[in-house]
């Protein structure tokens, strides 16, 4: 569960910030870009309060779970099922009520930690649009990705 909420997060994150710089065209392959020190210290103190941020709604979404009478391990199952279309799962009609009342409000918890995550980029000294191109470019850039963590380390 924590690594398909985690992930979700990752997304709304990364999609957060696309989702704002989509009026500007990028480009299909990622070009390498540079990043001074001080936007990746600032980057990596962005990133270090969205971890913070990934916790809570992750606990949150577990007490929802709990809340909506659910085992997190029988949760999981069914959720994955119903997002793989390829995997089939066998569930009553009482866990599909559960199920749907829980999908329900967890995507009521998501515009909040979205807008949250918004207001700590845009506090940040990076516009949306360079938060954007940062995190696309740590996804394939080992040296960026190298830094960042030396980063993270100190």
């Amino acid at each position: 569960m924590k690594k398909l909420f985690s992930s979700l997060l990752f997304v709304l994150a990364v999609g957060t910030a696309s989702m704002n710089a989509q009026s500007t065209a990028m480009p299909q392959q990622q070009e390498k870009i540079e990043v001074n020190d001080a936007e990746l210290a600032q980057f990596a103190e962005v990133y270090q309060q969205m971890r913070m941020m990934n916790q809570e709604v992750q606990q949150e979404m577990m007490t929802v779970v709990q809340n909506g009478d659910f085992e997190l391990q029988r949760f999981n199952e069914i959720h994955q099922a119903k997002m793989d279309p390829n995997k089939e799962i066998e569930t009553t009609a009482e866990e599909d009520k559960k199920y749907q009342a829980v999908v329900t409000e967890i995507e009521e918890i998501q515009p909040k930690y979205q807008k949250k995550m918004e207001e700590v980029i845009t506090e940040s000294d990076l516009s949306m649009e360079r938060y954007q191109q940062m995190a696309m470019a740590l996804r394939s850039d080992v040296e960026l990705q190298q830094r960042l963590q030396a980063i993270l380390k100190s």
